[in-house]
């Protein structure tokens, strides 16, 4: 369908963002869903992000199901696991870390959590996501120097912020994490492990959200039977 998918195993996603967190370029990180891949069909712009990304991993089982349709065998990488284990290990490495998106209340819970939860983390700028002044933001983050930053303003927001802040900051490592500080800041409760393991977090949080029902459908279907379609067109 035109679009390049990473094929990482959990771990070997992780080591090669910290790579990129600390080569000489901004990087981006897309965490790749069937909505997203939808959207990016019928709109070039967010095409060319999606293409010009240094990482896109298979955050939705949709993309999964379809990479397993057309014979690849891919783990999902659940973009909420990816995001923290990531400022685990730059806890570790003593890599500065900017957070930004969702309401004020929320990002502040979440980095309050994140700092108490995960010891020398070191969060030098974090704000929320509600702000139409992009580039007095970029330049606020270029003076504190992260080399990681996550940004959860839902797609395709948080792709298109992260993609022309490419032309504003220092290297660092940007990734799109759409709800995660949600589930970090403790005002939404995660899917079940069992849920998880068998990659249905859609379901249960469309179960807990029924506003979601419109998004989730009929995008996953539709993208099930494109991925089919296009295993028989090759």
């Amino acid at each position: 369908m035109g679009f390049r998918i990473d094929d990482f195993s959990f771990e070997e996603s992780i080591g090669y963002a910290l790579n990129l967190a600390q080569s000489d370029k901004v990087s981006q990180v897309v965490t790749i869903n069937p909505e997203m891949i939808n959207y990016a069909l019928n709109n070039e712009e967010f095409a060319k992000i999606v293409h010009n990304a240094e990482m896109v991993i298979p955050d939705g089982i949709g993309v999964k199901i379809g990479l397993k349709i057309n014979g690849y065998d891919a783990a999902r990488i659940a973009g909420i696991d990816f995001a923290y284990k990531l400022l685990e290990e730059a806890a570790k490495l003593n890599l500065p870390v900017a957070i930004i998106g969702a309401k004020e209340e929320i990002v502040n819970k979440a980095v309050n959590k994140l700092r108490s939860g995960i010891e020398g983390l070191n969060i030098v700028y974090y704000r929320d996501g509600y702000f139409n002044n992009d580039e007095e933001i970029y330049n606020l983050i270029k003076e504190k120097s992260p080399r990681i930053v996550l940004v959860a303003m839902g797609s395709p927001r948080q792709e298109e912020f992260i993609y022309n802040a490419k032309n504003y900051l220092p290297p660092c490592l940007m990734a799109g994490i759409g709800g995660s500080l949600d589930v970090w800041s403790g005002v939404t409760k995660r899917a079940p492990v069992i849920y998880q393991k068998l990659g249905l977090e859609w379901l249960y949080r469309t179960v807990c959200q029924p506003e979601r029902f419109k998004r989730i459908f009929p995008a996953l279907p539709l993208f099930v039977i494109k991925t089919v379609k296009y295993k028989y067109k090759r």
